[in-house]
């Protein structure tokens, strides 16, 4: 059982990835979502290159949480996530988790996320609170 008095505010970890024509064509797949928006050939004639979904770009986060920090077992509790920009194919995204806030008696960690692609723009921000198990 993790114990959350081990964290502390102003723990961060980060993971990156770079989203491929691959990643969303799976993506489709397992969803069934074949939105034109993630079509190469449709959405590359007006925008240059097709979007990720970002449902996938969250991924990230979730990645970070699980690999990271905590890094052990836990539940989202609450989720508030803005996407501010959209990530395209080829985009290379930095997770970016921080702890701001410790609570021992719930055993809950409130954490601030952010994800930025390569020219360091904000692709998502927010907030999401853990129960530790």
């Amino acid at each position: 059982m993790e114990k959350v008095d081990c964290y502390f505010i102003g723990q961060i970890a980060r993971v990156q990835r770079t989203f491929t024509e691959d990643d969303v064509k799976r993506w489709s797949l397992l969803t069934q979502d074949f939105n034109d928006v993630y079509d190469p050939e449709f959405f590359s004639k007006d925008f240059g290159r097709s979007l990720v979904p970002g449902i996938l770009s969250e991924g990230l986060l979730t990645e970070a949480i699980s690999k990271e920090l905590p890094g052990g077992p836990c539940v989202i509790i609450q989720k508030e996530l803005v996407f501010i920009h959209p990530v395209q194919i080829d985009n290379t995204i930095t997770a970016e988790i921080e702890i701001i806030d410790v609570n021992v008696q719930r055993n809950w960690i409130t954490i601030k996320v952010r994800c930025r692609n390569e020219l360091r723009i904000d692709v998502i921000q927010g907030k999401i609170i853990l129960k530790l198990l």
